[in-house]
């Protein structure tokens, strides 16, 4: 078996992405730092970014939210010291409604380090493992393999192209059904892996992304419907917000932040607080590559008067 972490936290501690921007933007921005009440993190996982606020914010109290039971437990272990003021809730941001409303609401949309790096979980292409891909296996639910194998061409190339934005869709999903067709099933994610380099020349395949980075999105975002519960969050997180209370959000691609951007500029409930999404300089992504692609937006809770909810 493939080496595991001794404990859930070891391999929940990574570095949480663009803490810096978002605890200076937070510093500024919320009204009354020092008693700014709950604070819900709607994607707690190791509780990194979670951590920086409570040791920031000693009146805040914390609301964590994961369905992944290993996260849960690592989150536990990290906010140890805090405890008292944390509450971890086993559920999706998309399926809770919070007791009262809330200062501040944090989501990180993007795939944990720790769930990349287990093989078994299967969203990673260095590391091979089944094609599964969901974030609650537990849930059941069809996994990336079902999905390749339900799907005809033409549906898998549309997938593939609305989710990954892959200009190569038809091309990669004729070769990955054909393969389909002649051996039944992928061996695992490696072996997808390189069927969908194989769609790319020779010269397109040494990259800083791998040619494979774009279909395994798109498949990862389909099997677990992240851009339907997103536009949930986005839907009612700010109906969780006390007035003046701050929603900030992470993404890591276009069809995340494209879905953030047009909901901070439609919804009548909010503001913006970031015209721009704010990135990672230069050390940030050089101690953390995967915080290149990441980029944080923030919004405020009007005033009830200022909206036109009741």
């Amino acid at each position: 078996m493939p080496d595991q972490p001794s404990s859930p936290v070891q391999g929940f501690m990574h570095v949480p992405v663009l803490a810096e921007p978002l605890m200076q933007t937070l510093a500024a921005e919320l009204s009354d730092p020092c008693q700014c009440g709950v604070f819900i993190d709607a994607t707690l996982g190791g509780g990194g970014h979670s951590a920086l606020l409570l040791d920031r914010y000693p009146e805040l109290q914390l609301v964590g939210l994961d369905h992944d039971a290993t996260a849960r437990l690592a989150a536990a272990e990290r906010l140890k010291l805090h405890e008292h003021r944390v509450s971890i809730v086993a559920t999706n941001f998309a399926d809770y409604t919070p007791e009262q409303p809330v200062a501040l609401v944090l989501a990180d949309l993007g795939v944990s380090s720790p769930q990349l790096d287990v093989a078994q979980r299967g969203f990673s292409f260095r590391l091979d493992g089944p094609l599964d891909m969901r974030m609650n296996p537990a849930d059941g639910g069809e996994t990336a393999a079902e999905l390749l194998a339900r799907l005809d061409e033409s549906e898998l190339a549309d997938l593939i192209y609305a989710y990954g934005e892959e200009r190569l869709s038809r091309r990669i999903a004729r070769r990955i059904k054909a393969d389909l067709a002649a051996s039944g099933a992928y061996g695992g994610t490696a072996a997808l892996a390189y069927a969908v380099a194989g769609c790319y020349p020779p010269k397109a395949r040494r990259g800083r992304i791998h040619p494979a980075t774009r279909t395994f999105q798109a498949l990862r975002i389909a099997v677990n419907d992240e851009l339907a519960v997103l536009d949930r969050l986005l839907q009612q997180a700010p109906g969780w917000l006390q007035p003046d209370g701050l929603l900030a959000i992470i993404s890591f691609h276009s069809l995340e932040d494209r879905r953030v951007k047009t909901a901070f500029l439609r919804d009548e409930r909010l503001q913006r607080v970031t015209r721009k999404p704010l990135r990672a300089d230069e050390d940030e992504q050089l101690i953390n590559p995967r915080s290149r692609s990441a980029k944080l937006r923030i919004a405020r809770r009007l005033p009830l008067e200022s909206s036109s909810e009741e």
